[in-house]
């Protein structure tokens, strides 16, 4: 279930590339997170790649997260460029006014 719903939130369309890897890494962390404790690794990067991989043409942020999924199983093991997006103001109430 989670699954799905990450790969809504990462479905948003084009944006810059920039924003895309901010999304596909933060997309993939969420979805690990949510991971069972018992959870057969590969075989649950494997699910959620297929289940993402349609989405990879029209959606830059999906892609990463793919990539990222890709990564993770190979061998040798290596770190993951993971990293939390830069803080930055986005508007504040204003802009959430302005958006409706």
């Amino acid at each position: 279930m989670l699954l799905e719903r990450t790969i809504s939130q990462l479905d948003i369309g084009p944006v810059s590339p920039t924003r895309a890897a901010e999304l596909g890494q933060l997309g993939y962390m969420q979805w690990l997170g949510a991971l069972g404790s018992m959870a057969d690794y590969r075989a649950e990067a494997m699910r959620a790649y297929t289940a993402a991989h349609p989405f990879i043409r029209t959606s830059p942020a999906i892609a990463v997260f793919c990539d990222l999924l890709v990564a993770s199983t190979r061998m040798p093991i290596e770190p993951l460029p993971l990293a939390l997006p830069a803080r930055q103001r986005r508007g504040g109430a204003q802009a959430r006014r302005a958006a409706i």
